[in-house]
């Protein structure tokens, strides 16, 4: 039997308030992709000279089908589909079909470390793209003309204090975010439009016939490769989904509609205006030129770049909460080690994490140090999130034959998405040299982690020696009634790994029994266990036919922290007005009338024995595991007991075969 608490209701309700909240938490990252898709199209292929009207529209005309067939069907028709109680993204989706293999968890794995890497680049690109513009603006121009380390310095001070501002919540600048957005959109709309309905003929790129001529023109120095900078427009895709759960799928299906047109009427504005001027060399001769800038109108300029920067930051701002989101949701599943969580807003969606946000921090601004440019980060941007979208599709491919699609059309949805992203990758991939490889890197640092843990896990579990409880409940309550000893605790409570049954891990035995017999009144048993479902806060419990011994399973939601010394003092509470556990009155204490005992929690820390044979690989990942888990959060901390009474116990972990040694007496000659 399980004891439901309350649980977290997912957002369905379709509302003017939801779907402001969606353009502020949804579209961040896409809708900052007007800032540099065009500049850099028209950079990498060598400038305006080397530009034609056919060349303008066949860019657009991809960007409007990369838009369409990526963001708009795989994701918000298909993907959105895939909602774990209104919770998305690729841990999410992984959840969903986990049951139907183990390797599952390795795309998971790929896709989560590549998102997490994205994270890192976002904040650099679009801050220091909207900071660029000041060069617009004739007085910043004549001041510092083109140069970039007082662009580095203002987009340094900006990424700062975003990152400093995370330990304080962001429920008041969230609030804003919606409003914001939706304007900045309204903007970027009207903005285009200006331009657009000077030359309404470049509504001409909508036609995918100019896409596929652009790919095969001479005039496209990059040729293929050119769908790197084309998959820039569509990198915010994959956040939109992972946002579900923040904004509800129909506000997002509401919602995209706006956000596309205003996205596509922006791009169509920057194709009239590239098409009017693209041979006047007064534009020719500028360094690092930014259509989305330089079509404004004049006057415009101040107004354009402070809204671009706004905009920068709270697409930035999502990406961060995002990957917060994302490691906790890896922690929760194992994947991560525990690392410490705060919730400085006032819902469980607006977490912190210390080490993530200085990790983010540090990579963030090293990468602006590094790169410098706008120019050169976009080189670097981009290529981990198709790797995100391959894995994605992947898991896609499980979720819809799960769903009972046809075995032949799953593969047939999965195929067609899965060549357009690897077509993509491959396009990406050239980056690989010019920038690339930091996002590489990064994800590849985050993977190794997340394999390690997994890895280590696994050995962990192969080498865990279990005993039937029921055997030992004899001497359990004999040692409750032995006066001889001294009451070691009202309450004994054991964190443990698993519970199979009646089986549970030797060492825990062994800490009551042999180490140092423990006299309590009951005996604690608790496993938590992380549920498919993100909000679950349920408990199970099996006394054993005792009123000393108490198994407990706590189903908590990867999304929800495993408070456990709370939920153990309701549980007691439950158990005693239910009259399934005697009352425990204190006769020492400052609350009248106490009927709970204390409590004494125990944790096994597991330390690797030289005395055990095991392959030289899976003592190195023991090794790293163990090293790993000294740096991250203590599980007193993770469990909620950081003012509770916690005991470690150090017990050796034997993997395989331990190693026979055995000495041999020595005689001495009584003679010498």
């Amino acid at each position: 039997m399980r004891d439901a608490q309350v649980k977290h209701q997912p957002i369905h309700k379709i509302s003017f308030g939801g779907l402001l909240v969606a353009m502020g938490v949804v579209y961040g990252d896409i809708g900052t992709s007007p800032l540099y898709v065009m500049k850099a199209i028209v950079g990498e292929n060598g400038g305006l000279k080397s530009i034609n009207p056919d060349y303008i529209l066949g860019a657009v005309s991809l960007i409007f089908w990369t838009l369409t067939i990526l963001t708009t069907v795989k994701y918000v028709i298909i993907a959105l589909k895939a909602d774990n109680h209104g919770e998305g993204g690729i841990f999410s989706l992984y959840t969903l079909v986990r049951k139907q293999g183990k390797f599952l968890i390795i795309p998971a794995m790929i896709g989560g470390a590549a998102l997490l890497a994205d994270g890192v680049l976002t904040p650099a690109v679009t801050v220091t793209t909207a900071i660029e513009g000041l060069r617009g603006i004739p007085e910043f121009f004549q001041r510092f003309g083109m140069d970039q380390n007082i662009i580095v310095i203002i987009t340094l001070v900006i990424i700062l204090v975003l990152f400093s501002m995370q330990r304080f919540g962001t429920d008041l600048v969230g609030k804003a975010f919606g409003p914001v957005m939706f304007l900045w959109f309204t903007f970027l709309g009207l903005v285009g439009i200006i331009n657009f309905s000077q030359d309404l003929s470049v509504i001409r790129a909508f036609n995918p016939y100019y896409a596929v001529k652009l790919l095969l023109s001479p005039d496209n120095h990059l040729g293929i490769f050119i769908l790197g900078n084309i998959f820039l427009a569509t990198t915010g895709a994959e956040a939109l989904y992972s946002d579900m759960g923040h904004v509800g799928k129909k506000n997002i299906y509401i919602s995209w509609p706006y956000v596309k047109v205003c996205l596509m009427l922006n791009y169509l504005g920057q194709a009239a205006w590239l098409t009017k001027i693209y041979q006047d060399p007064s534009y020719q001769s500028i360094e690092d030129l930014n259509p989305f800038f330089r079509m404004m109108p004049n006057g415009w300029m101040v107004l354009g770049v402070g809204f671009a920067t706004i905009a920068a930051v709270i697409a930035s701002q999502a990406l961060i909460s995002g990957s917060f989101t994302l490691v906790s949701e890896a922690i929760k599943l194992k994947l991560l080690p525990r690392m410490k969580i705060t919730y400085p807003g006032k819902s469980i969606g607006q977490m912190y994490i210390p080490l993530v946000n200085l990790l983010l921090w540090l990579a963030c601004s090293l990468i602006v140090i590094t790169f410098r440019t706008s120019s050169h980060m976009e080189a670097a941007y981009g290529l981990s999130i198709t790797v995100t979208m391959l894995m994605t599709t992947f898991l896609l491919f499980f979720f819809l034959h799960q769903k009972g699609y046809p075995l032949v059309i799953s593969l047939l949805i999965s195929l067609f998405f899965g060549a357009i992203e690897v077509v993509f990758f491959i396009s990406s991939a050239v980056k690989f040299f010019h920038g690339g490889f930091v996002a590489v890197l990064i994800a590849l640092v985050i993977l190794a982690v997340m394999l390690i843990w997994e890895w280590g896990n696994r050995i962990e579990e192969r080498a865990s020696d279990e005993v039937d409880l029921k055997d030992y409940l004899p001497q359990l309550n004999e040692l409750r009634q032995d006066e001889q000893l001294p009451m070691y605790q009202t309450n004994v409570v054991f964190l443990v790994p698993r519970i199979e049954g009646d089986h549970i891990e030797r060492a825990v035995l062994y800490s009551i029994l042999d180490k140092r017999p423990k006299r309590a009144e009951v005996y604690w048993f608790v496993n938590v266990v992380v549920t498919d479902e993100p909000y679950t806060q349920e408990y199970s419990i099996d006394t054993m036919g005792t009123d000393y011994v108490m198994k407990v399973k706590l189903y908590l939601g990867f999304r929800i922290g495993q408070e456990v010394n709370v939920y153990i003092r309701q549980i007691i509470h439950d158990m005693m007005k239910q009259g399934r556990l005697p009352l425990q009155p204190q006769k020492y204490t400052i609350s009248k009338g106490r009927n709970v005992g204390d409590f004494q929690f125990i944790l096994i820390r597991k330390i690797l024995s030289n005395n055990t044979v095991i392959g030289k690989w899976e003592r190195q990942i023991m090794q790293l595991k163990l090293a790993i888990k000294k740096l991250t959060m203590s599980p007193e901390n993770w469990f909620g007991l950081e003012y509770s009474d916690v005991l470690y116990e150090n017990v050796p972990l034997i993997i395989g075969a331990p190693k026979k040694t055995r000495l041999k007496e020595r005689v001495e000659d009584p003679t010498q």
